[in-house]
C-alpha cells in the first residue's frame, strides 16, 4: 500500500442534497457507488460522513461497500437542545448508515462548545466513547478559534482543520505541530480551498479579485516546477508530518480517480512556503459571498 494513499480520506460533501454531481448520463446513485468503490480499492483510510444528514446518510448506508473498508467519521448536531437530543441524533445517524459504531464523532463548531449546553454535550460524548459507541471525539476548528486553547480545555482525541497550499496559517505558526505534539490526531480538510487554485483567473468571483495576482504567481511557480495544481495541492497536504489524514471532496468518480493517481505520485519538488497567500477573504470561503 502506498503510504500517501493510506493517508488520504474521502469527504461526503458530494453526497448531500444539492451537491453538484455531474451525471454524464449516470444517476447520482451510480456515481456515488463508483466513488465509494474507487476509494475502497485505492485503500483510502477514512470516510468522513460528517457532511451528510437524513436521506443522504440512508443513501450512503445503502451504497457503502461491506464490510466497511474505511474508518467512519460522523458529526454531532449543535448542542443547543441538550445532550439527550445529541445522543439520539448520533444513534439515528448510525442506524441510517447501517453501522453499530463510528470510529470518530466530530463537533462541527468549536464555538458551540462554549454555549450553555456545550460541556454537558461533551461529557455525554465522553460517556458514549467509553461505552464503545464511538471511538474518538473530535472538534472541527478554524484558525480563528484559538485551536490550541480549545484543545487544552477539551482534550479531544482528534481535530479537523483547514490547511492547504494556499492557506498555510496553522502550519506556518506551528499551531498544528503543537496540537499533534499533544497527542491529538490532526485531519486536514479544505485542502483545495473550495477549488480556488483550479479556477481560471477570468472566472474568479469578484470578491476574490484582489487575490488574482497571488494566484497567478502560485500557478506560475507550479508550472515552472513541472507540476499541476492538483499534484501540488495533494503533494503539499500529504507531505505534512502533522497530519494523519488528508480529506478530499470530489464530485465524480473520474475526479476521484485523478486524485488517487496524483496522490500516488511522488510529491513535486516545489518551494511550498512561497505559495501561501495572505488575502483574508480568499482564505475564508465563508466570506466569499458576503464580501
Amino acid at each position: 500500500m502506498n503510504p500517501l494513499l493510506s493517508k488520504l480520506g474521502l469527504g461526503s460533501a458530494q453526497f448531500v442534497p444539492g451537491a453538484s454531481m455531474p451525471s454524464r448520463g449516470r444517476t447520482p446513485e451510480v456515481e456515488a457507488r463508483d466513488i465509494l468503490s474507487i476509494a475502497a480499492r485505492a485503500g483510502l483510510s477514512v470516510f468522513d460522513a460528517s457532511g451528510a444528514w437524513g436521506r443522504s446518510e440512508t443513501l450512503l448506508g445503502e451504497l457503502m461497500p461491506r464490510p466497511l473498508p474505511f474508518r467512519l467519521v460522523i458529526a454531532t448536531v449543535r448542542p443547543d437542545k441538550g445532550p439527550d437530543f445529541v445522543e439520539g441524533e448520533l444513534r439515528a445517524s448510525l442506524a441510517r448508515l447501517g453501522v453499530l459504531h463510528a470510529d470518530a464523532v466530530v463537533v462541527p463548531l468549536a464555538g458551540d462548545l462554549f454555549g450553555p449546553q456545550g460541556m454537558a454535550m461533551w461529557t455525554r460524548l465522553q460517556h458514549l466513547r467509553d461505552s464503545g459507541l464511538i471511538g474518538k471525539i473530535g472538534i472541527s476548528l478554524h484558525s480563528t478559534d484559538d485551536p490550541v486553547g480549545v484543545v487544552r480545555r477539551f482534550k479531544p482525541d482528534l481535530i479537523q482543520a483547514p490547511a492547504s497550499l494556499l492557506d498555510q496559517r496553522m502550519l506556518a505558526d506551528g499551531t498544528l505541530e503543537r496540537i499533534a505534539g499533544m497527542g491529538v490526531e490532526v485531519q486536514l480538510r479544505s485542502i483545495f480551498l473550495n477549488g480556488l487554485l483550479f479556477l481560471p483567473l477570468d472566472r474568479i468571483p469578484t470578491p476574490l479579485k484582489a487575490a488574482s495576482g497571488s494566484l497567478s504567481r502560485v500557478r506560475r511557480m507550479i508550472a515552472e516546477g513541472r507540476s499541476d495544481p492538483l499534484q501540488a495541492a495533494l503533494g503539499f497536504a500529504l507531505s505534512r508530518p502533522e497530519a494523519s489524514t488528508v480529506l478530499v471532496n470530489v464530485t465524480t468518480a473520474a475526479e476521484l480517480s485523478a486524485v488517487v493517481a496524483a496522490a500516488a505520485s511522488p510529491p513535486p519538488d516545489l518551494d511550498w512556503t512561497e505559495m501561501a497567500i495572505d488575502d483574508p477573504v480568499a482564505l475564508d470561503p465563508r466570506r466569499w459571498a458576503a464580501a
